[in-house]
This record gives C-alpha cells, sequence and structure tokens, in this order.
C-alpha cells in the first residue's frame, strides 16, 4: 500500500478526485480536532490550509460531491465535554483566506461590484485593516457593564464557557468604565500570549519535565481550557478586541474604527496596530509594512485582515457558508511548512560544539528556500523524537536559523532510523566527547588539531577585542588554511609580502597593509592575549581578571587550581578549562611560539600604588572631554579597577561627561559617587 502528499493510504493507482475529498476531510477533521479540541497541533498552519484549498477546489468543481459535514461548511471544533456549553446568539465565523496580491485585487473587486448600485455606481468605501493575531478567539458577554460570560469560539454556534479562566486575564475588565454603559455588549476578540511569556512558560514547562507548547497559539488555548484558573491565572494572557456580537452600540458607532475606539474608552484593550484604506494599493502597502516590522512585534501575527469600514456596508455585503463577504485575512508566507529529513550530519563550531544539522528536502519557508535546519543537540533530537526519514515540522521565522520543530510520527516511513552521535570528529579523528553536566558534546582536538576549530579559533585570535589584526577577516583566513600557509597562530607572524600576495584577490598594496597590521599587533595587552587565545569559558572580563591577578602568562601556565580559584569570577568550570588547556603541550608551544615571534605587553608592577582601583568598579556615562570610553575603561583597568555597564550599590564611582542619562540620575538616587573625567585623571596621577 503507498501514501499520498499527505501520508495517508492509497491503492496502488491514484486515486479519483472524489476519493480525495473523501480523503482530505477526513484529515482536515482529524487536524480540526486537534487544533481547536486537543490543542496539540500536529501539522503546520500551512500544511491545513493547502489541504482545505485543495478540497474547496474539488467541491467548487464538483459541488455534488460536497458533504453535509465538510469542514469547508464549518468554522473550528466542538465544545470540550469537560467545560459547560455556550450557544453563541450571533455565530463566530470564520474569515476567506488570501495569500496573494491577486486575491487582494479580487476581494477589492468583489466589494465594489457587492456594492454598486442598479445605475452601476460604486460609493465611497473604506477598509479597517488591522492585524491577525495567531490565539484563540473568545466572546465577551457583558450586562450592564459587569461581565457575565465568556466562551470560546468552539465550532461557531457552539463555544465553551471558560468565564471563571477569562476572568484572570488583568487586561480584561470586569466592568465596563465610563459613560452611556451598554445594557448588552457582547465583545469579540483574541486571547493570546506575548513572545517573552510564552519563552517563560516553556522554560518552567522544561525545568518541571512537563510537555512543552508547540507555539504560542498553542499555549495561549491550552492555557484557557485549564480546569483550574489558578493555573490560567500564572500564564499571563493577554487579550485584544477586534468584533461585535449582540449588544446596543451608541449611536455614534457606525463603523469599525469607531467600535474599537468606543472600546477604548470603555477600557477593554485594543491593538493600536491599525489603519484605514481606500482601495487595494492602499490595503497592500499596510501588509507590507507589517511584514517588515512582524519580528519586531511583542505577540505573534501570521497575517492582517481587511474589513469593509462601515457597517451599513457590510450588512448589505452579507455573508457566506463560513465566512462574512466584507472581510478577508491576507496571510504572510507560512513560517512552518512540512518537509522530509534526508539525513543528519555534524558541524564542527570554533570551541569544538558538535552541532547536528538536518538536511532537508528543499521547502520553501517564510518566503526563503530552506534546506538545512539546526538540530541543536543530541538531546534535543531524542526529545522531539526525529529520525533520518521523518516528515517533520520546519519554522523560520525573520533572520533566524531554520529550525526542526517537531516529527510527525504518524507519516514515519518504515525505513526510517535513528540518529546516532558519531564517536570521533569528522575533520580530525580526535574523539568526540561529552561531559555529564553538558548538553553540547565537543572534539577534543582543539583548534590547534582541528581544521574546522583552527579557522574560527585564528579568526578568534585577530578579532578586534582579541589581537585586533586590521583587515584579516575570516574568508582571508579561511584562504591561508586551505592553503596551509598557516597552522597555528603563530605562523601568523612567519607571513610575508610573497605568501600574502599569492593569495586570491590580494593586491601588493593590501598584502603590506595587512603585513603591517599583524606586526602592529604585537604590542597588546595581558589581558587581550590571553582572550586571544579561545580558551573555553575565558571571556574579555575573565582574561582581564586573570591578567590582574598574575601580572604575566607564565605565572598563569603553572597556576594550580587552587590559584586559580582565588581569581574573582573564577570558579571550578573556568579553573578546569585553564588546566587542561595549559596541561596540552600543543598549547603550550604555541604560546611560547608566540612569544619569540615578538608578541609582548608592559609588564605589572604588583604594586598597592600600581593597583590603586583595586577592589573598585566604576560605570562610564555621557560624553567625556578627551577621552573616549574604552581609553577611560583601559586606564581603570590597568590600576586594577573594573568597569561595569549598569550602576548599582556596589558601584564604588561614576564618571560623567556631557549629556549623561539615567545612569546619572541612577547614581545620584542611589548615593555614589559621581566624579568628572579630570578627578578620574587626578586619581590616576596624570
Amino acid at each position: 500500500m503507498q501514501t499520498d502528499l499527505f501520508g495517508v493510504a492509497v491503492p496502488s493507482e491514484p486515486p479519483s478526485q472524489q476519493q480525495l475529498a473523501a480523503q482530505y476531510r477526513v484529515l482536515l477533521n482529524q487536524y480540526n480536532q486537534e487544533y481547536y479540541e486537543l490543542d496539540a497541533p500536529s501539522v503546520p498552519d500551512a500544511e491545513y490550509d493547502r489541504i482545505f484549498r485543495a478540497l474547496q477546489a474539488i467541491e467548487a468543481t464538483h459541488p455534488e460531491w460536497q458533504t453535509p459535514d465538510s469542514p469547508t461548511l464549518r468554522v473550528g471544533g466542538a465544545a470540550l465535554a469537560v467545560f459547560s456549553q455556550v450557544q453563541h446568539a450571533v455565530p463566530m465565523l470564520s474569515l476567506n483566506n488570501g495569500f496573494e496580491d491577486t486575491d487582494v485585487l479580487a476581494f477589492v473587486k468583489r466589494t465594489e461590484e457587492g456594492l454598486q448600485s442598479e445605475l452601476g455606481q460604486i460609493p465611497p468605501i473604506e477598509y479597517a485593516a488591522d492585524l491577525k493575531f495567531d490565539g484563540l478567539a473568545i466572546s465577551l458577554l457583558y450586562r450592564d457593564g459587569l461581565l457575565v460570560q465568556a466562551a470560546t469560539r468552539g465550532d461557531g454556534s457552539v463555544g465553551e464557557d471558560v468565564t471563571e479562566n477569562i476572568r484572570t486575564i488583568r487586561t480584561i475588565p470586569l466592568r465596563l468604565r465610563g459613560n452611556g454603559i451598554p445594557a448588552l455588549l457582547e465583545v469579540r476578540g483574541e486571547v493570546l500570549l506575548f513572545k517573552e511569556d510564552f519563552i517563560r512558560l516553556n522554560n518552567r514547562q522544561r525545568a518541571q519535565e512537563l510537555k512543552e507548547f508547540a507555539n504560542p497559539r498553542n499555549a495561549a488555548a491550552g492555557s484557557l481550557r485549564q480546569l483550574d484558573p489558578k493555573i490560567t491565572a500564572q500564564r499571563n494572557l493577554r487579550f485584544f478586541a477586534y468584533g461585535v456580537g449582540q449588544g446596543d452600540l451608541i449611536p455614534t458607532v457606525q463603523s469599525h474604527t469607531a467600535l474599537l475606539g468606543w472600546y477604548s474608552e470603555l477600557g477593554i484593550p485594543v491593538c493600536k496596530e491599525q489603519t484605514v484604506a481606500h482601495n487595494a494599493a492602499e490595503l497592500l502597502d499596510f501588509y507590507r509594512a507589517i511584514e517588515k516590522t512582524r519580528e519586531q512585534l511583542p505577540y505573534e501575527i501570521d497575517g492582517v485582515v481587511y474589513k469593509v469600514n462601515a457597517f451599513d456596508q457590510q450588512r448589505q455585503l452579507g455573508f457566506v457558508a463560513r465566512a462574512p463577504r466584507f472581510a478577508m485575512a491576507h496571510k504572510f508566507p507560512a513560517q512552518e511548512q512540512l518537509t522530509t529529513v534526508q539525513d543528519i550530519e555534524v558541524q564542527v563550531g570554533r570551541t569544538g560544539a558538535i552541532t547536528p544539522v538536518a538536511r532537508l528536502a528543499p521547502v520553501q519557508v517564510g518566503g526563503v528556500t530552506v534546506t538545512n535546519a539546526t538540530l541543536h543537540n543530541e538531546d534535543e533530537i531524542r526529545r522531539k523524537d526525529i529520525w533520518i526519514g521523518d516528515v517533520v515540522i520546519v519554522r523560520r521565522a525573520g533572520d533566524v536559523i531554520p529550525e526542526v520543530v517537531a516529527s510527525v510520527p504518524t507519516q514515519r516511513p518504515v525505513n526510517a532510523r535513528r540518529f546516532s552521535m558519531p564517536t570521533v570528529c569528522p575533520h580530525c579523528g580526535s574523539a568526540i566527547i561529552k561531559l555529564e553536566d553538558e548538553a553540547i558534546a565537543r572534539c577534543s582536538g582543539g583548534w590547534i588539531t582541528c581544521p574546522a576549530q583552527r579557522k574560527g579559533g585564528l579568526w578568534h585570535f585577530a578579532s578586534r577585542k582579541a589581537m585586533c589584526i586590521d583587515g584579516l577577516g575570516e574568508q582571508l583566513l579561511d584562504q591561508m588554511v586551505d592553503k596551509q600557509l598557516i597552522v597555528t597562530a603563530a605562523d601568523l607572524y612567519k607571513l610575508g609580502l610573497v605568501n600574502l600576495a599569492a593569495l586570491d584577490r590580494m593586491a601588493d598594496k593590501s598584502a603590506t597593509n595587512i603585513v603591517a597590521a599583524i606586526a602592529a599587533s604585537k604590542k597588546t595587552t595581558l589581558a587581550r592575549f590571553i582572550y586571544a587565545l579561545g580558551i573555553r569559558h575565558v571571556g574579555e572580563t575573565t582574561a582581564k581578571d586573570l591578567a590582574r591577578f598574575f601580572g604575566d602568562i607564565h605565572p598563569l601556565m603553572e597556576a594550580t587550581e587552587e590559584q586559580l580559584l582565588q581569581v574573582d569570577e573564577v570558579g571550578p568550570v573556568v579553573a578546569k578549562s585553564l588546566l587542561a588547556f595549559f596541561a596540552d603541550p600543543l598549547n603550550r608551544e604555541v604560546v611560547e611560539q608566540l612569544l619569540a615571534a615578538g608578541v609582548h605587553w608592559p609588564q605589572s608592577e604588583q604594586t598597592a600604588e600600581a593597583l590603586r582601583f583595586a577592589g573598585k568598579t566604576f560605570v562610564l556615562t555621557g560624553t567625556l572631554p578627551t577621552l573616549s570610553r574604552e581609553q577611560a575603561a583601559a586606564l581603570i583597568e590597568q590600576a586594577g579597577g573594573k568597569v561595569q555597564s549598569s550602576v548599582s550599590k556596589k558601584t564604588t564611582m561614576v564618571v560623567a561627561g556631557a549629556d549623561a542619562g539615567s545612569k546619572l540620575l541612577k547614581a545620584q538616587e542611589l548615593g555614589v559617587n559621581v566624579i568628572a573625567e579630570q578627578d578620574l585623571l587626578t586619581m590616576l596621577g596624570m
């Protein structure tokens, strides 16, 4: 038995259009139940939309095949039996979707044709454009200004009574405010979970070893359907109103935009991202503007909604079976799609981190063709149950690296196989190790042994905050390593013009500049040199602490664990990393070769006078008269002090210049000593 594109078993002969329609109804009903009732969708929205449109096309060609229970005739899922049912006085309908610019043009044309007079005249038409939230549709019923009932959309006719849970959402008023409170008002809107709250919720779920939510919409729906309102209250749900059901509207509310303005006066939250348009071009301008800023929004959206603004024109246009004629949803390119994992390979990072990467059957996600997606680590692969050969959901949002969200086990082929982490590095053959307290496996070869780590290690060595070799970028370093001009950082100081000029796109002048930059980098600081070595867990701040404490590289290389632990901010993990690095003879040899090549730094005099700022912390703010912030920070650190980015009670002094802002105010509030640049220089004896 074979399967079709959607994993449904079919005979060897291709199914007829009528058989396909029947299969699609079964699938859509299953997906509806997962999405609306179980809050556990197994496929992305784009997959549902694709099957739905395929069924619509078949039924449009053969209306006699449409069944009374076809998903194309219904809105959502049935109400859950655990909640009391609510009959909607006015059905909560869905919207017809558009995906292309031509769909918007067709919507505007249909609207104009539906509103034109018998004489063929088209009246002025305004369109209200709002965001299409990715949450859960809710109806709020107010009597005499008091919230008395809240219900989900359900199947459009019958929803679930979730009043007690809705009361826990702080943005929803329990009593309307202002004058002219209506006797009856049914507010329609969306309950949603902001992105930050979604991340926090999943972090809590993971910490408690509970199931994580697939997306904010899934999390919002699951939170609202809790039997215990106390759990809902912990989820920080939000609400935006966008429509009305039954009710007594005041005379001035004759349009969608007037309705939202009135809601704001009543204390009902509405989204400010909205506009009024007069034609298709203006609607598309709004769509494209929102699409550009989508990733900066604090909540998830999957498109925009267009509505004829005037209520009398809405009534004239009316409804079709499951949606209003006066509105449509213009959806963004899907951020989630289905594809197949063709293989899983591993990449080796600068620090030896082994990252599994899924090689995918090409698929369009968020307007970009995706062929690779990160799988993070082996534990993540096991948690998501991803096999080679699986059908998986791939997500790409904005510039975020594509990732595999989940597998679809019901579509797993019989020849699928589990992934096993390799035991040796594919680049150098060194053992791959994984410490008990870490999720990431690593190549043990180091950047001197492993070519994959070598390029990253050398780029880090030459970077601005390390040895600061101007002009030595990643592409040039890649060439040097590939052509075996350099193996270790010490080889950089043996390069000459002839070697560099022979590289691709390298003119004599460029080669001369790089040779000069390499020579200039020999004069550095001990802190920069330690940081440049690329020792795991040793960042800029730790490198400065080590330089201040040991004063030179050899005392650091010979330090015991006990001595290392005496350094500020150095704990057992950093100490072990330092000991392991300097225990490797190859690493020690490279350090000696660098010193022999002329790399040097001012020798520190470990005296009370030289370290007059030892134990003191400074914050720099504003524009100093003669020093840049980097120069001022360097002077403070050379005197044994620390420079931090924010003011706290532990701050010793704030050095303030012109246009000092919130940091100065914070220092004054906390009573922290504020000094000028000249005061700092005087304290330094300059």
